[in-house]
């Protein structure tokens, strides 16, 4: 069983070791965040920056963890606006393939509808990542157009019925 939490300030050393552990597997598929980025300062820098934007209810970011407690993924939302945001999530390399993203977004979805209030989500990626598009068609996301994610050749989803749920695979984390 996968649990998401809110990001807290007492996930820093967890949440750095797993962008560094996934380094080199997210860099295939997104931009990386540079070196300044996984320097313990540059890490704090960013980790407060996110923490007041959470505050400010500009954004909710969530850890994903394992039944055993272990990250193994963020999902976020950015950009809340007049009942819409732009959904984020990267899942680790070891936990990849397992349903863990699929199952995360939609736990996402259901917190957005029912925590946050939201009644419509977004989301882009690359026109290569494959596996991001089936977990956003599974999770009841539509392709809506075209775009360019980081002078890369994208698409954007949207899922306008967050309290629609649709049936996804639940995570196989054994």
């Amino acid at each position: 069983m996968l649990t998401l939490e809110r990001l807290r300030a007492d996930h820093a050393d967890a949440l750095l070791a797993f962008e560094l552990e996934n380094r080199a597997y997210f860099a295939r598929s997104v931009p990386d965040r540079g070196d300044a980025y996984f320097t313990a300062d540059g890490f704090a820098e960013r980790l407060r920056a996110l923490l007041a934007e959470q505050h400010a209810g500009v954004c909710r970011f969530h850890v994903v963890l394992d039944e055993e407690g272990t990250l193994v993924g963020r999902v976020n939302l950015v950009d809340l606006a007049d009942g819409c945001a732009e959904l984020g999530y990267r899942i680790g390399e070891r936990a990849a393939g397992r349903g863990v993203a699929t199952a995360a977004v939609a736990q996402l979805c259901r917190l957005a509808a029912t925590d946050y209030g939201l009644t419509s989500l977004t989301a882009v990626t690359t026109l290569d990542n494959h596996a991001s598009m089936t977990v956003l068609a599974r999770n009841g996301f539509t392709r809506v157009e075209d775009t360019t994610v980081s002078g890369r050749p994208g698409v954007r989803f949207v899922r306008r019925n967050l309290d629609f749920a649709p049936s996804a695979p639940s995570a196989n984390m054994g």
